[in-house]
């Protein structure tokens, strides 16, 4: 039986009249790499605070390395690392003293403090930069450093919240490197993003948050088998996007369509896997006189997943919020 590294139960938590989390549960693995997709505002970074104990609550439980944060926050702190969206490395000094500061704050030995920083600094490759002021560094550098600076205790686990955002293709690749290592040395990681393909290539196991509610949870392969077959997305002009729902209704009755999802100007329409479906479907759009401005054919992905369970894509919640 695996053990449970992360857990939650039921939580609630309020800001004014806007509910964030409405009775959240969720059970993480330890020594997995564990994802929570959603947009921004959809409840990823309370629940993370509620986790690290910088907020509290209204209602629920929860529990990291099997420590109640909320009756024992000060045990539970020293058992898991941080990195936050935004950049927390001190600018005016170096990577190394940043390193050796928050070994500080950790009360690690110097023996061990010494060791620690000169390991991590060669695990994000900032060695040679190690003595330069993090005022010179790129974003891509400062972001290394913060992962650094997380786990410069040896946490079991690590909490990130939207890592690679804002960082360009390369960064983000050295930035997985780095995460999948992590799992390698037993680390449970629990992640917060809304990069579809950041949860796909890293985690064990997503859950799909979603108006501060759990939609569903499984391995990113349980999620997309779910929904079977292939998937063709529609996209007609937004003055066209009215003829959607006749032509989604007529999709419905054809033998091999398994369900159609219909989100602004754009249909969904997963099909069982033929080579016959995209023509048919192309037909019954031609026939209705829809407009067809791009079609896609693919096997459906985490963002299908995404759209199945919340009814909206991920992309265009989060221009709303």
């Amino acid at each position: 039986m695996e053990s449970v590294s992360i857990r939650t139960r039921g939580l609630v938590k309020k800001y004014g009249d806007v509910t964030a989390l409405n009775g959240v549960d969720l059970e993480v693995h330890e020594g997995e790499t564990f994802g929570l997709l959603g947009p921004n505002g959809a409840g990823k970074t309370t629940t993370v605070k509620i986790l690290i104990t910088l907020a509290q609550p209204e209602a629920g439980s929860a529990q990291v390395g099997g420590v109640d944060i909320l009756r024992e926050p000060a045990r539970a702190r020293r058992l898991f690392g941080y990195v936050p969206q935004e950049l927390t490395a001190d600018r005016a000094l170096t990577a190394r003293e940043n390193l050796r500061w928050f070994a500080g704050m950790y009360h690690l030995d110097r023996s061990t403090r010494e060791h620690r920083v000169r390991e991590l600094l060669d695990l994000v490759d900032l060695a040679e930069a190690a003595d330069r002021p993090v005022r010179t560094y790129s974003g891509g550098m400062k972001k290394k450093l913060d992962l650094a600076c997380g786990l410069i205790h040896d946490p079991k686990i690590l909490f990130l919240d939207e890592p690679s955002l804002g960082l360009d293709v390369k960064v983000r690749a050295d930035l997985w490197r780095y995460v999948l290592g992590l799992k390698q040395r037993g680390v449970t990681v629990f992640l917060c993003t809304n990069y579809m393909d950041e949860a796909d290539r890293l985690c064990d196991r997503v859950a799909v948050i979603d108006r501060g509610r759990i939609a569903v949870a499984g391995t990113p392969d349980e999620l997309r088998a779910a929904l079977g077959g292939d998937v063709i997305t529609l996209e007609t002009p937004p003055e066209a996007s009215g003829t959607l729902a006749g032509l989604a209704q007529a999709l419905s009755t054809l033998p091999f369509v398994k369900e159609t999802l219909a989100d602004g100007s754009r249909l969904s329409v997963y099909v069982e896997a033929n080579e016959t479906a995209l023509p048919r479907v192309l037909e019954q759009a031609s026939a209705r006189g829809t407009t067809i401005q791009r079609i896609a054919y693919s096997r459906p992905g985490l963002d299908e997943v995404f759209l199945k369970y919340t009814g909206h894509r991920i992309d265009e919640e989060a221009q709303r919020v």
